[in-house]
């Protein structure tokens, strides 16, 4: 073996790693998991719903939240920094609602804490965090919150987007890329001993756990970093694939903001902090944090994809000047087994999301997400809490 082949396996070294990973997370995902018995919702359960300029959206969620209210929940929503009727609404619905006025602390972390120092005049047993756009039935909290009380960790549902088929190519298959991520993935971690990614809607607290976090941030991606957080108390969160939280989709633009604002923040969380975990899981031999560090090490499907193909290219154009083959095949073996995976995501839970011709179109969501992923380095993209348009339902 010759030094340029050796040269070109260590470059292909991390990429096989990260790919091990995600394809670990899928292969093990893929399997749906059981229903279960159906529960009863425990008697101390509050909701916690922040909400920025959601007057819009609010008004179909009102129907779903009395049900909850009249299953025994407490409902209390934070108008925070809001513009609109939204605290108007949501008073005339009958809910509780504080409201929070401070422009120069925005964030939804700022309002989770301004809602927590509310429901300290009277704890409750669990919180449950859920968007103001999202929606959860009477099952699947009566999950979330009974395992979050009988196991006294942080329990995430699982949150997806409705299907949404006649949505633009690039929104159904933004919307496929967030299903595998948060059912297929999740699934697949959670059943390889590692910790739930909180995503930021779905998720239930032990009240004790609760008042102890650092919430009141304006960290785009507050959810990943008290995940974080947990998983350093050694109290890693726990995914309930059996609980499901609906949101509607986003329109192109609305879509183009949600990516901009969770995958900016969640490459620049990974930067920081996946050596650190990695380094500490290895050294305590702590495997949530080793799963975590390692996870935070997958980019976004499409960079992940793009990375893939670049490096094949390299390697076959190494193959076709020197006769070294070895990297052009092990280049081409590891970009075989991720379009493998994404084809068998997709006809897990993905169909449901994307049509099979849409997702023939992968290439084009590529490219715009490339030209996203410019304007975040650019800074042309703004990165922070806003509210998101929705596509009506058909």
């Amino acid at each position: 073996m010759g030094v340029l082949e050796i040269l070109a396996l260590i470059v292909l070294l991390p990429i096989a790693i990260v790919d091990a990973v995600f394809l670990c997370e899928i292969a093990f995902g893929l399997a749906a998991t059981p229903t279960g018995a159906t529960l009863e919702l425990p008697p101390s359960v509050a909701l916690l719903i922040p909400a920025h300029n959601e007057e819009a959206s609010l008004p179909a969620m009102l129907a779903g939240l009395a049900d909850l209210k009249a299953a025994g929940a407490r409902v209390l929503l934070v108008a925070d920094n809001c513009g609109d009727r939204t605290a108007a609404i949501a008073r005339e619905a009958g809910f509780d609602v504080v409201e929070r006025n401070d422009p120069a602390r925005r964030g939804k972390g700022y309002a989770l804490a301004f809602g927590r120092d509310r429901l300290a005049l009277d704890p409750p047993e669990i919180v449950v965090v859920l968007d103001a756009d999202c929606a959860i039935d009477r099952t699947a909290l009566a999950r979330i919150a009974t395992r979050a009380l009988s196991t006294g960790r942080v329990v995430q549902a699982a949150y997806v987007f409705r299907p949404a088929l006649q949505a633009s190519a690039a929104v159904q298959i933004s919307n496929f890329a967030f299903a595998t991520k948060n059912i297929v993935r999740q699934r697949g971690i959670a059943r390889l001993g590692g910790p739930a990614i909180l995503t930021g809607s779905g998720m239930a607290f032990p009240y004790a756990t609760f008042a102890n976090l650092d919430l009141a941030t304006g960290n785009v991606v507050e959810d990943l970093v008290m995940g974080i957080e947990l998983i350093d108390r050694g109290v890693p969160p726990v995914f309930e694939g059996g609980a499901t939280v609906w949101s509607d989709s986003s329109g192109d633009s609305g879509t183009e903001t949600q990516r901009a604002r969770w995958e900016g923040g969640f490459l620049a969380t990974a930067r920081s902090v996946a050596p650190r975990l990695l380094g500490a899981g290895l050294a305590q031999r702590r495997w949530a944090k080793i799963w975590m560090g390692a996870h935070l090490l997958v980019p976004p499907l499409t960079l992940l994809l793009l990375a893939n193909v670049v490096a094949t290219l390299v390697a076959v154009i190494l193959a076709l000047t020197t006769g070294i083959a070895l990297p052009a095949i092990i280049g081409g073996g590891l970009l075989a087994c991720l379009i493998a995976a994404v084809a068998a995501a997709w006809m897990v839970e993905g169909r449901r999301h994307i049509s099979g011709a849409t997702l023939l179109r992968l290439p084009v969501y590529i490219a715009w997400k490339l030209a996203l992923y410019a304007r975040i380095l650019g800074g042309k993209r703004k990165v922070a809490w806003v509210r998101t348009e929705r596509i009506d339902r058909p």
